[in-house]
């Protein structure tokens, strides 16, 4: 009895180091498929058009131009680019966070007769296309003469990223004892210092996943700063990669070289908050 015991455990550990060894081996697979096409995209930066088109897109650049990463920063104005998406993603997540964070503790911790018709007003709002509001808010600037203003920029990507962001901040706050906020309040606490000093920063890992999440999506977006945004001054990245498109002419080796320079702050700003992010989506999928 004993002997046959054992050797169902050791059948069970052989079974589970079987398991674990697939498991790994199919997390690799999956890692490697992700991370290829970046490597892909840093050899890409590296060759010149001849290279580009003479060779495998596999094969390795046989002579690196590290001087298209010089060439973009410096004639290709990549330097005032990036320097505009930097900015302006950072004061539009921030107004975000910060805009979405008021809206979901007036709804979640205060009693109001229109709480739950301003939630769904919000909610109707991750219906709405972005290409069916272009005209409307094209209109709407033009009379307050935000065009070609980054405000009009900043404006947009707030509004369009307040219902998704309410709606994640959402199945966070309805998990947070509200017995610290009674015990505020009979302290005398202000509402205000409540919610700043008390709720925001219990927040603090889910304003971490939709700060990311804001953050990819300005940092990506197109529409807007094509429709919005004619100077070069205040144009992002994205529109700013135009430059290297001619009608005879592509430099592929420039653009790839901008699109590096373009995931990288999104790659070290996801890897710096990736176990806040872990912790929003861990705490926010549980209430109670």
């Amino acid at each position: 009895m004993a002997q046959t015991q054992s050797t169902a455990g050791k059948d069970n550990s052989i079974l589970t180091k079987v398991g674990m060894s697939v498991l790994y081996i199919g997390l690799i697979i999956v890692a490697v498929f992700q991370i290829y096409p970046l490597i892909w995209l840093f050899q890409f930066s590296l060759k010149s058009n001849s290279e580009v088109f003479g060779m495998s897109p596999f094969a390795l650049p046989q002579d690196p131009k590290w001087e298209n990463y010089v060439r973009v920063w410096t004639d290709g104005n990549i330097n005032l680019y990036f320097f505009n998406s930097v900015w302006i993603t950072v004061v539009s997540v921030l107004l975000t966070l910060l805009f979405a964070s008021f809206v979901t503790f007036a709804i979640t911790r205060m009693n109001w007769k229109l709480n739950k018709l301003v939630l769904g007003l919000f909610m109707v709002g991750l219906m709405v296309p972005i290409h069916s509001a272009i005209i409307p808010l094209f209109s709407f600037f033009l009379e307050l003469n935000l065009i070609d203003n980054p405000l009009s920029i900043i404006l947009s990507y707030t509004a369009f990223n307040l219902p998704l962001t309410i709606m994640i901040l959402l199945g966070f706050y309805y998990t947070l004892p509200r017995e610290i906020e009674e015990a505020a309040v009979v302290d005398g606490c202000s509402i205000h210092r409540i919610f700043f000093q008390i709720t925001l920063p219990m927040t603090t890992p889910v304003l971490a996943t939709t700060a990311i999440i804001n953050m990819i999506y300005n940092w990506n977006e197109f529409i807007f700063v094509n429709t919005f945004i004619s100077s070069d001054k205040f144009k992002t990245l994205t529109v700013g990669i135009q430059n290297f498109i001619g009608q005879y002419l592509t430099d592929w080796g420039a653009i790839g070289a901008t699109l590096m320079i373009s995931i990288i702050p999104i790659l070290i700003a996801f890897l710096i908050l990736s176990n806040r992010i872990v912790e929003g989506i861990a705490a926010g999928s549980v209430k109670g």
